[in-house]
């Protein structure tokens, strides 16, 4: 068993993420999403579901 914690930020950053691919982004700017900043998720998040 993975004891270790997840921290609120890495759970946000993880359920972004899943949405992206569910829209169909696999990578920003040549990165992988795991790759890029929370907040750079966000601004990609927020341009697939406006």
């Amino acid at each position: 068993m993975n004891n270790q914690k997840i921290t609120p930020e890495e759970r946000k950053k993880n359920h972004l993420i899943n949405h992206l691919m569910e829209l169909g982004v696999f990578k920003i700017n040549d990165k992988q999403l795991y790759q890029v900043p929370l907040e750079v998720l966000m601004k990609e998040y927020k341009k697939h579901t406006s």
